[in-house]
């Protein structure tokens, strides 16, 4: 079937041998960006957006089609729910982070530690670090933004897996139950040196008075042991850090 003018007016122009993507990855962020201004492809739609081998664009488009990325209705594609639920990641994400900011930046004023914010990967096995502040011991710390740790280690790891759906603290060693327990009842999580040697940690779940869902993140303050055990006040100045975060992160409009 020959295309429409106006399909052929918005169709790219022909790829050439030398601008064809060689790579898998390539291929696979050529198809998803051919969807940008189209609400649904067909395969030879695709074929003519991205130049791609038919056999090849085909494959492509059935795994995404597998794994989420894209639906499949009769022979059209469109985006699918899992591109939407990384989108409101992000979104989610960046909210959290701007509301936790001014809180993390006075935690590491006022206490002279290194300032965290993190969450709790899909797994629940690590933690993701969205923002770091202080970087007077941050060189004792493996943490960075964007990286992981185990999620079971750390401070903010326990703070999230106390508050972490059922599904994930079913796959818990029974050992750490009753941590998480004490964790729930009191709001506050440490890392007594067992991620990084020497470097204890208190973190609190951002998690709203009385609530049972998961938490939105958690905030920690980590340094040297005997820093830590030595200042006063820690617990309740990162519940209150926590408790600001979530008034604030929760009020704004998505």
């Amino acid at each position: 079937m020959s295309a429409t003018a106006p399909e052929r007016a918005a169709v790219a122009p022909p790829h050439t041998a030398a601008s064809t993507p060689v790579s898998m990855i390539d291929r696979v962020v050529t198809i998803l960006d051919a969807f940008e201004d189209a609400d649904g492809l067909t395969l030879a739609q695709v074929v003519r957006r991205t130049g791609l081998p038919r056999s090849s664009a085909h494959r492509i488009l059935e795994h995404l089609a597998e794994v989420r990325y894209l639906r499949r209705d009769a022979h059209t594609y469109r985006l699918g729910m899992r591109i939407m639920e990384l989108g409101s990641l992000v979104i989610h994400q960046d909210r959290v982070r701007e509301a936790a900011s001014p809180h993390l930046h006075r935690l590491h004023q006022t206490t002279g530690l290194v300032a965290h914010l993190a969450i709790l990967d899909e797994g629940g096995a690590d933690v993701v670090y969205l923002d770091k502040v202080g970087n007077r011991f941050g060189t004792l710390l493996p943490s960075r933004v964007g990286g992981r740790l185990p999620a079971a280690r750390t401070g903010v790891g326990k703070a999230l897996l106390a508050h972490a759906p059922h599904p994930v603290a079913a796959r818990l060693p029974e050992r750490l139950h009753t941590e998480l327990a004490q964790i729930r009842e009191r709001g506050i999580a440490h890392d007594r040196g067992e991620a990084v040697r020497g470097v204890a940690c208190v973190a609190a779940p951002v998690v709203g008075a009385g609530e049972n869902g998961p938490a939105l993140a958690a905030v920690s303050v980590c340094g040297p042991v005997r820093q830590v055990r030595a200042a006063t006040g820690l617990p309740s100045l990162v519940r209150q850090a926590a408790a600001h975060i979530w008034r604030t992160a929760t009020s704004r409009t998505p």
